[in-house]
Formats: structure tokens, C-alpha cells, sequence
């Protein structure tokens, strides 16, 4: 993520209690390897939410079989760079380290980087778009042309989730991991 992005709230944000994680919860994370533990804690204020959430996020970014998880993975680094988003592109990075660094570090001026192949781009454009809140017929009908309808489907759902979660981050001044940040 390049300079001038935060890492945290500025002086005296407000931030959510991190509340203790639901028992189930807690298994699955841990189960999962899961490292954003700060982000669950926030939401387990409700239970219903952290558990509503922690289903589908995870779906999209586990159980989807017609686009690859790293191509996921690149937009929802692409949504992370575009909201500012220091815990989103932490903690996803860490899960794109396939994509390699010349890729990882391209994202933010993706349209004039060399690196990424015309799928890549299409799935980067599909995010900037939805993260911009309108999506042109030609974009989706040439998703759908690379990706199929399933394809297609999956990818802007997931770029859509992941424009809701720096905000949801935003809003509950939700910061990196004690010992995490780098």
C-alpha cells in the first residue's frame, strides 16, 4: 500500500470495545488460522453480526469455485488500496503473497503497471468500478466473457463485500494487531 495511507485513526479515534469472541467463534477462527482476531472482537458485540459475518465473508473467500482465490484475493487488495483501508491490505496481503511482490506492489497504480495479465486487469477494473458504484455493461459483459456467469457473479460480490468492510472497519475504528503492523 503506498505512503499517505493510514495505519490507524488519527490521535483520540474513537474505537469499538473489543468484546470476547463467541466460543463457536472462536474455534473457527481458530481452526482457521485466522490472524484478524481485532475485527471479530468489534463485531462480537452482537454475536448475531460476527456470526452472520464471519459465514459469508469467509464463503467468498473459501468455497467460491469459478475464479481463483488469488484473483479474489487481488481484488479485495484493490478495494483495500481504494478505502484507505491499512488492516484490510494487512491482513489480505499476507494472503496474496503468491501474487508476488512486483504484483502486490503494482496494485495502487495497477492501469500502468505492466505486470498484470488482461484477466488481472479485468478483475482490477471490475473493483475499481464497483468501489466507484457503477459498473458499465461493457465491464460486466466482458467479466462475464473471461469468467462466466458464475464468475462474474462471484467477482462482484465479492469486490461489493469488500467495499462494505473498510467501512465497517472505518466505523468501528477497528486497528492492526498488537505486534502485527508492519
Amino acid at each position: 500500500m503506498s505512503e499517505g495511507h493510514r495505519r490507524s485513526g488519527p490521535a483520540g479515534a474513537w474505537h469499538a470495545p473489543l468484546a470476547p469472541l463467541p466460543p463457536d467463534v472462536a474455534r473457527t477462527l481458530h481452526d482457521r488460522g485466522a490472524r484478524q482476531v481485532n475485527l471479530y472482537r468489534a463485531l462480537s458485540s452482537s454475536p448475531e453480526v460476527v456470526r452472520a459475518w464471519l459465514g459469508f465473508i469467509w464463503s467468498l473467500r473459501d468455497d467460491l469455485v469459478a475464479t481463483p482465490r488469488l484473483l479474489r484475493e487481488l481484488m479485495i487488495l484493490r478495494t483495500a488500496v481504494r478505502h484507505a483501508s491499512a488492516y484490510e491490505w494487512h491482513h489480505h496481503r499476507l494472503m496474496a503473497t503468491e501474487l508476488g511482490e512486483e504484483k502486490l506492489a503494482a496494485v495502487t497504480g495497477w492501469r500502468e503497471a505492466g505486470v498484470f495479465d488482461e484477466g488481472e486487469r479485468t478483475v482490477l477494473a471490475l473493483a475499481d468500478a464497483i468501489c466507484d458504484g457503477e459498473v458499465p455493461g461493457s465491464l460486466a459483459r466482458e467479466v462475464e466473457r473471461r469468467f462466466g456467469s458464475r464468475g462474474l457473479v462471484e467477482l462482484a460480490v465479492t469486490a461489493g463485500a469488500y467495499v462494505m468492510v473498510p467501512r465497517v472497519l472505518s466505523a468501528l475504528g477497528v486497528e492492526i494487531e498488537s505486534g502485527e503492523a508492519s
